[in-house]
């Protein structure tokens, strides 16, 4: 009877989304982990602009559970709001990208 229960549980989000600061020309990963797999229509937006998978922005899942988004070479631009949608589910947190300044 408890797996049964389990089964037709909705997923909710285990471990969210964290502000990430990271200095231009690094990359910076956000994880978000889902309590079971199967959610469907995952997607990653940055300010707005759904993410696809390419050389800059690495979107992965492990076990279905564990989402990961790595977006390398940041550069200022890319500060904002990062969000993480899995069905109805919507995590979100904030991406500062910092110049390197020579002035002390």
């Amino acid at each position: 009877l408890l797996s049964l229960c389990r089964a037709e549980e909705a997923a909710v989000i285990v471990s969210g989304l964290k502000n990430t600061d990271v200095f231009v020309g690094e990359s910076a990963t956000f994880t978000c982990e889902l309590s079971h797999p199967g959610v469907k229509n995952v997607q990653w937006w940055l300010d707005g602009s759904p993410l696809h998978n390419n050389l800059v922005t690495e979107i992965s899942a492990q076990d279905g559970r564990i989402h990961t988004l790595t977006l390398n070479d940041v550069a200022c631009h890319d500060s904002g709001t990062v969000i993480f949608r899995a069905g109805s589910l919507i995590s979100s947190a904030k991406l500062l990208v910092k110049g390197i300044s020579l002035l002390k």
